[in-house]
């Protein structure tokens, strides 16, 4: 009997922390679409088999790669560390150490490494070396978790602030509390000035320039969805659902220079977090508790190539438990597609398909 007692005890004591224990966190009712899984032009293969591993023990989470004229690869690990290394891979030195956790990457007409820094905001890095700080803050808001980056012909760089409102080790809670805090900003160089093009957005993440320059492509993440920024013609200012309930959970975004934008899932769409939707009280619970028995993705390598008017024209996947994933960003550069991972260890490389 005593142990009978014990174990209510117990029991009564998780149920009370899993109900009543303070979380700082207010989740909302939300209506998301049917999943419709993986049909049609998302029909399952294994085109990202056999995928290259690249910087096996240099570090976690080249969430965004880049490579420069040079053909050498870039590639920002946890710790605040980015990585250079040669056309084939090897031979890593240190580029530089932003001191937090550099995420999305690009590099503008001048040869400078432009570096969206989740705790450090809008970072730019000369060839030598040299860091500096281009922006903290739009409309007088600062960045909370600086995120993805594409830059114009003009000099513009645009880039996501997935949620001004919590940073990235509380990625989650944005996710599950579900309240649109995120943010595509567009930063001068001339006139140091960054404009709000786009707020209200859930988990803004990948940023892509169209290569006729006339709209942004910036994925909502939460919301499983694309949408387009116009920023020149008739419709500048103007924005609009690209792609809507996808199959996945959109992460990066790119573009290939001659119109093909790849998308990064880092997952499939998890049935849970839907099913979740309608009871806030219930994900406020999850997030009490520990981060290992929260709604986690399965492995699964997922990334597909659109046009600009949201055609799917290519489907890679790896189903495998081995496959590299996930991925959260996709790079093409000389043919072929560099794969980031905000979680594995080492970045890919596959042939990009014809």
């Amino acid at each position: 009997m005593k142990i009978l007692k014990s174990l209510g005890i117990i029991i009564l004591v998780i149920v009370l922390y899993l109900c009543f224990w303070p979380v700082e966190i207010n989740p909302v009712l939300w209506d998301p679409p049917v999943d419709k899984g993986l049909i049609g032009d998302y029909t399952p293969n294994s085109n990202l088999a056999g995928a290259e591993i690249f910087g096996i023990g240099d570090g976690i989470g080249p969430e965004d790669i880049d490579v420069d004229k040079e053909g050498r690869i870039y590639a920002p690990y946890e710790g605040g560390r980015i990585l250079r290394y040669d056309a084939n891979g090897e031979n890593p030195e240190l580029f530089v150490n932003t001191g937090g956790r550099p995420l999305g990457l690009e590099f503008d007409a001048d040869g400078n490494l432009i570096v969206c820094e989740a705790t450090k905001g809008l970072l730019s890095i000369s060839p030598d070396g040299q860091l500096t700080t281009l922006s903290t803050e739009a409309n007088g808001v600062p960045f909370g978790f600086t995120d993805d980056v594409d830059i114009a012909a003009d000099g513009i760089i645009y880039f996501s602030d997935a949620s001004y409102r919590w940073a990235i080790k509380d990625y989650r809670s944005d996710i599950i509390e579900h309240i649109p805090y995120g943010r595509l900003i567009a930063y001068n160089p001339k006139t140091g000035n960054a404009e709000v093009l786009l707020e209200n957005l859930y988990f803004a993440n990948g940023v892509a320039v169209s290569p006729d320059q006339s709209f942004v492509l910036v994925n909502e993440t939460s919301e499983y969805r694309i949408q387009k920024v116009w920023i020149s013609g008739e419709k500048a200012g103007q924005s609009e659902i690209l792609m809507d309930n996808l199959p996945g959970i959109p992460d990066g975004i790119s573009s290939n220079g001659k119109g093909i934008f790849w998308v990064a899932f880092p997952s499939k769409r998890k049935e849970i977090i839907d099913n979740l939707a309608g009871k806030p009280f219930v994900r406020k619970m999850v997030m009490r508790l520990p981060e290992s028995m929260q709604p986690a993705p399965d492995r699964y390598g997922f990334i597909i190539g659109i046009d600009g008017e949201g055609n799917v024209l290519h489907n890679l996947q790896d189903p495998s438990p081995e496959s590299f994933s996930p991925i959260t960003s996709v790079e093409e550069h000389e043919g072929y597609l560099y794969l980031g991972s905000l979680t594995y260890e080492g970045f890919g490389r596959i042939k990009a398909p014809d």
